[in-house]
């Protein structure tokens, strides 16, 4: 019992002690959707002009299984899903293994209010890796490196 406690107030200390966002160098601030119609698109996405063919395969990936809740070119849905084509899933903060584990286990709602996501259904460790290029490729069109 008093190894947990000791535990608890470790994880609790480090994440007191963690950097803040700003402090980290980059700005992971969520837009305010307020004024978007709920299932509206929470940030505009130009599409690349061009895809590479993993991008593309991963696209029908992304519209059969994510845009539902992730909106047409991942750009969120307000009330339901986040924008992927958004500074916080940079890679250098939310690498491809973290695509890769959300689709599998679900993830916990940590930088938006829009609840948890759940395991995604039907998707293998392959299609997410084709997905994951897609975003990157996308989010490369928007300025997101």
């Amino acid at each position: 019992m008093a190894a947990g406690a000791i535990a608890g107030a470790g994880v609790l200390g480090w994440q007191a002690l963690r950097p803040t966002p700003e402090q980290a160098g980059h700005s992971m601030a969520t837009p305010d959707t307020a004024s978007i119609p709920e299932g509206g698109a929470i940030v505009e996405v130009t599409p690349p002009a061009e895809l590479s063919v993993e991008a593309r395969i991963g696209k029908r990936g992304f519209d059969a299984k994510c845009a539902e809740c992730h909106g047409k070119n991942g750009a969120g849905k307000n009330g339901e899903a986040p924008p992927l084509i958004h500074k916080i899933y940079e890679p250098s903060h939310h690498g491809d293994a973290a695509f890769l584990r959300a689709a599998e286990n679900g993830v916990r709602a940590h930088h938006w209010d829009f609840g948890n996501m759940p395991p995604v259904e039907g998707v293998t460790r392959a299609d997410v890796t084709y997905i994951a290029r897609y975003i990157r490729e996308v989010q490369r069109a928007n300025g997101i490196d």
